[in-house]
C-alpha cells in the first residue's frame, strides 16, 4: 500500500497494492491495522454503495453535529471525488481537493470528520463505495452548492445531473458564518 498526503490537512491518497494475473486480482481493500499505521484509527460502523449514471454530481454534503469521516473507492468506473474542508481549526479550512478514483487502479481517498463530500461520474456509470465512521443521520444533514462560484471547482462533465436537493444548498460562505 503507498499512501500520500493531499495538501489538505490529514487528508490521504491510498493506492492500495493490486495482485493480479489472466484469471483476475485481488486487493485488500481495508485492514485496520495497517490503516491505523498511517492514522486511520477511527472505528468505522455503516458501510455505503450507491450507483450513478455519467454526469451525475452528488454532492457537496456533510453532517453538523455528528461528521462522519469516510473511506471511498470507486469499485466500478471513474469518478470525480471532491472534498471541502470544514473544520475551523484546520489550516486548510475552506480549501477543496479533488481526485479522480478509477475502478482500475482501486485508489482510495480517506476523509477525515469535518470535509464536505462529493462527486461526479466520468464513465458510463459508476458503483462507488464509503466505509463511515459514523451512522447517516437525515436531521444533521448539511451541504455546500456543488457549483459555488467561491470554490470554482471543475467536475469535468458538461450538463450535469443534480438532485433537486443538491440544486438548492448553500454557498460556502453561508454555511460557515
Amino acid at each position: 500500500m503507498i499512501f500520500y498526503e493531499s495538501g489538505l490537512k490529514d487528508l490521504l491518497v491510498i493506492e492500495p497494492e493490486i495482485f493480479g494475473d489472466e484469471r483476475g486480482f485481488f486487493v485488500e481493500t481495508f485492514q485496520a491495522e495497517r490503516y491505523s499505521e498511517i492514522g486511520i484509527d477511527l472505528q468505522f460502523i455503516q458501510d455505503n454503495l450507491s450507483r450513478s449514471s455519467q454526469g451525475v454530481i452528488r454532492g457537496l454534503h456533510f453532517q453538523k453535529k455528528r461528521p462522519q469521516g469516510k473511506l471511498v473507492t470507486c469499485i466500478r468506473g471513474k469518478v470525480l471525488d471532491v472534498v471541502v474542508d470544514l473544520r475551523s481549526d484546520s489550516e486548510s479550512f475552506g480549501q477543496s481537493f479533488s481526485i479522480i478514483l478509477d475502478s482500475e487502479k482501486r485508489n482510495q481517498l480517506w476523509i477525515p470528520p469535518g470535509f464536505a463530500h462529493g462527486f461526479s461520474v466520468l464513465s458510463e456509470s459508476a458503483d462507488f463505495f464509503y466505509k463511515c465512521t459514523d451512522y447517516y443521520s437525515p436531521n444533521d444533514e448539511s451541504g455546500i452548492l456543488w457549483s459555488d462560484p467561491d470554490l470554482g471547482i471543475d467536475w469535468l462533465v458538461s450538463n450535469p445531473s443534480v438532485s433537486e436537493k443538491d440544486r438548492t444548498l448553500p454557498l460556502l460562505r453561508e454555511v460557515i458564518c
